[in-house]
């Protein structure tokens, strides 16, 4: 994974570079950094996008696999897209500021702490922006039914996976287990894993729980419900929504419907919606670009991961306190006039 975020930090300075220079083969890279002029929404040849999306078994990273597909195809090859394993949004922000990335998948709170400069982020306000609202992610807790765990409360001195370290779930995780009076750090037996790891440490009863913020169905929580169904629950956490609210605005009630995993009934949570990210200086016309894609193949996308179909016009501009980006509105009131 380090070779594989050096490699990508390497190649968005040849992107940002490009823009001045001719490439091997005569060929030249369209610029990244935003002129300010008239937006177009047509991009130079061999462009390159690389998606910042989160662990292997989770939506972000179906998704941005299918989305990098879909804008490549959608530029005739222009625009080469690709999309990169990740620990997920507060990590896929630094690495997008960095350089690393051209684009990121976020969870809305995580977004507007970097805006804010608050949370992980220190003080640092982020130089970042939205292309659109997307899809909303659900908080799923899961406790094996031995642990004696039916509350966030219950989890006192047990072993409980916050996620990847620098991820939304780790930060939803640790806010979680503040808002019942417990420390992160002390009070449970924190294990930061990714969900696969996750996932098999609740198969072989190593872990007791876990948090898991993500679309529906997440690919790794159906396969942890397909093989350890009766050894797992699912936790009603919306007492703690008060406090959660009290945090960020965009913690709201959800619902997981018993379909989604074959449950007996549906599951009462909270839900909070996730964001596309880019740098503040992004080409507006590759912003305009990657935005009319997300629409235009959203059937592709759903075709490939059901959360997709959670993205739609009518709330991809709600993207306060993240600011929008001037070629995602330019595509968005293109789309919006054609619809």
């Amino acid at each position: 994974m380090k070779r594989a975020t050096q490699a990508w930090a390497g190649l968005a300075a040849l992107v940002l570079v490009g823009a001045a220079a001719t490439g091997c083969g005569g060929r030249q890279d369209a610029p990244t950094a935003d002129s300010g002029g008239e937006i177009t929404c047509e991009v130079g040849s061999d462009t390159r996008v690389s998606i910042a999306t989160g662990n292997s078994t989770g939506v972000y990273f179906s998704l941005g696999n299918a989305y990098a597909e879909q804008i490549s195809a959608a530029t005739d090859g222009r625009v080469k897209a690709t999309a990169a394993e990740t620990g997920a949004s507060v990590q896929n922000i630094q690495q997008l500021v960095g350089g690393s990335y051209q684009v990121a998948f976020s969870l809305a709170d995580t977004a507007a702490d970097a805006v804010e400069g608050k949370g992980s982020f220190d003080g640092e306000k982020q130089p970042i922006q939205a292309i659109s609202r997307i899809y909303p992610n659900y908080t799923q807790v899961i406790a094996r039914t031995d642990s004696g765990i039916t509350s966030i409360a219950d989890m006192r001195g047990k072993r409980v996976s916050t996620g990847s370290p620098g991820s939304g779930t780790e930060v939803i995780a640790n806010r979680l287990l503040q808002s019942a009076g417990l420390n992160p750090e002390s009070d449970v037996a924190a294990q930061r894993l990714d969900l696969a790891k996750t996932v098999d440490g609740v198969k072989d009863g190593s872990i007791d729980a876990l948090f898991w913020s993500g679309g529906l169905p997440t690919p790794g929580i159906t396969d942890l419900l397909t093989t350890s169904r009766d050894d797992v629950v699912f936790i009603d956490i919306t007492p703690q929504l008060p406090k959660m609210s009290e945090i960020s605005p965009a913690y709201e009630e959800g619902v997981i419907p018993a379909a989604t995993y074959q449950l007996p009934a549906d599951v009462k949570t909270i839900v909070v919606p996730n964001m596309l990210l880019v740098r503040e200086d992004l080409d507006a016309n590759l912003a305009c670009v990657l935005t009319k894609t997300l629409f235009e193949k959203k059937p592709e996308l759903e075709q490939v991961v059901g959360a997709a179909k959670g993205i739609n016009l009518d709330n991809a501009r709600d993207t306060d306190p993240v600011p929008l980006n001037r070629g995602a509105q330019h595509a968005l009131d293109q789309l919006g006039a054609a619809g």
